[in-house]
């Protein structure tokens, strides 16, 4: 559940409470006509309006964020804010905001991003079909270090399938440590706690144990620092959002991973399984 402490902040995932160097993620709650404020220091952030609106400032410029009334409704607009600066957040009706944030080398300028620009893309096949919004994706949007991306999948459906993981530098292959944080929809309506869906993560081979599945529901997170990853299952009944924040080592932005051999083969058998009819969940207008 969303549970806000007395600073807002409903997550806090930085590199040192993950164990890890790159990516970060915050999600903070704002109360009507609130602010937050805080540093950028040696990362690059996203702000993301999960529901609400908001105005970001920074270091002397501001911009407007129309947002969206949650994460279930419509693809958002979002502000980029670089390493080494100030930033205050407000909103005259209240929001919930998510904080992207990855180490970064360069700084880059303050600016905008317009929802009509966010490529959506559906992905997959059958009961594998998502929707993918690919606002901070190495081909859309340019940063130094981050990368970040919106997933939608319907209930009963599966996502990050079939597993795969980012653990290692190689050909086809990136060093990534990657965040999920979830959101629930269905059953008593959006935002929901039910039983929302489960997320898998295990072993890679690479020596590092790891073993985890776990239940997910509305502002849960999962930190996976290496390791096979997926699937993310959305319960019947209850519609499944996650946020990806990824960063790594690399001087070049990249999402390459590698499948687990052993489910590789269903890619392929996507060709002869029609698309989710649910799919697009959302688009950059408004559900009605």
């Amino acid at each position: 559940m969303l549970v806000p402490g007395r600073d807002g902040i409903v997550v806090d995932v930085s590199p040192a409470d993950a164990g890890w160097t790159y990516s970060s993620m915050r999600v903070v709650a704002i109360s009507a006509r609130g602010t937050y404020e805080y540093q950028t220091g040696a990362s690059e952030w996203i702000v993301l309006p999960l529901a609400g609106s908001a105005r970001v400032s920074c270091d002397g410029q501001s911009l407007e964020l129309e947002g969206r009334e949650s994460v279930f409704t419509r693809v958002t607009d979002f502000a980029y804010v670089p390493r080494g600066a100030g930033v205050t957040v407000t909103s005259e009706a209240g929001a919930r905001v998510a904080l992207c944030g990855a180490l970064a080398d360069r700084a880059l300028p303050f600016r905008y991003a317009r929802a009509q620009d966010v490529p959506v893309e559906v992905r997959g096949g059958g009961s594998a079909s998502r929707q993918c919004n690919n606002f901070c994706a190495p081909d859309a949007f340019e940063s130094d270090r981050l990368v970040a991306v919106e997933v939608l999948v319907p209930g009963g459906n599966w996502a990050s399938y079939p597993p795969h993981k980012h653990d290692e530098a190689r050909e086809g292959e990136a060093q990534l440590e990657e965040i999920y944080y979830f959101e629930v929809a269905g059953g008593a309506g959006a935002g929901a706690p039910g039983p929302g869906g489960y997320q898998r993560v295990y072993t890679s081979g690479t020596g590092r144990e790891v073993d985890v599945l776990a239940e997910v529901k509305t502002g849960d997170v999962v930190l996976i620092p290496y390791g096979y990853h997926g699937p993310t299952m959305a319960a019947p009944g209850y519609d499944l959002y996650f946020l990806n924040v990824l960063a790594g080592p690399a001087s070049e932005r990249t999402m390459a991973f590698c499948d687990d051999p052993a489910h590789a083969w269903v890619r392929a058998s996507w060709r002869d399984q029609d698309l989710d009819p649910r799919l697009p969940m959302t688009s950059h207008r408004a559900v009605p």
